[in-house]
């Protein structure tokens, strides 16, 4: 297994431009009442990054490895997502939504069916039945069912992330782990927002959502390198 310092070493140098984009994000904080292209394209700025992180790569891992390149395709829609979120007041809200359940699909397609892990999914399944529960008398309209399909995705994400984490039988990596994070960060974050645009305003709402969404966005992205970690690892060996 390779070591979390030897990822860190390697990894983390492409990922500085992302660090320094989210920061500049939460340093500039516009006003969520005055959509622009501008705010879109620092909202939007974190997760360009984490494409270019991912292309630095090489084409040909990408190419190789359909995991990785279902996470930049991931990355991709999300980035569309959030630009259609910047308009949710003038409507956009569902187009948002679409784009994000389509990123869930190719994450969990990402991450694969196996192991299976019935335990781990029963549970997502409890929590994801056990949030729109508590959602379903706020909603209304087409939302009563949207919602609903959308908490079935990302409740399957986050339950292939974290089938993938064996830590009894020690069949886990770093970057398993990792996805497995990203993924309950990026629950996290959606279910901030819905508490927050159908039940009540949530105190530090946009603090929060925005936090572990980046945070999830990052984990996610570094979940795809673990193959190409393993063979650089192999090779100096």
């Amino acid at each position: 297994m390779v070591s979390p310092v030897t990822v860190v070493k390697s990894e983390g140098p492409k990922l500085v431009p992302f660090f320094k984009a989210t920061c500049v994000y939460f340093v500039l904080w516009l006003p969520t009442s005055s959509p622009s292209w501008f705010s879109a394209l620092i909202k939007c700025l974190p997760i360009f990054c984490l494409w270019v992180f991912l292309l630095a790569h090489g084409i040909n891992f990408l190419v190789s490895h359909q995991s990785a390149s279902r996470i930049l395709a991931g990355l991709i829609f999300s980035a569309v997502g959030d630009a259609f979120l910047i308009w949710q007041e003038q409507g956009y809200f569902i187009h948002g939504l679409l784009m994000f359940a389509i990123t869930h699909i190719l994450y969990s397609s990402a991450f694969g069916m196996k192991p299976l892990d019935l335990k781990a999914g029963l549970l997502m399944g409890v929590v994801s039945s056990s949030c729109y529960a508590f959602l379903y008398s706020y909603l209304s309209g087409p939302f009563t069912y949207l919602v609903a399909v959308y908490i079935a995705l990302i409740g399957f994400m986050g339950w292939r992330a974290m089938a993938g984490v064996q830590l009894c039988n020690d069949l886990w990596t770093w970057t398993k782990l990792s996805a497995c994070v990203g993924a309950m960060l990026f629950m996290v974050s959606d279910l901030t927002i819905a508490l927050n645009e159908f039940c009540f305003p949530v105190p530090y709402s946009r603090f929060i959502i925005m936090a572990t969404y980046y945070a999830a966005q990052m984990l996610i992205a570094l979940s795809a390198v673990e193959t190409r970690d393993e063979e650089d690892f192999r090779k100096r060996s």
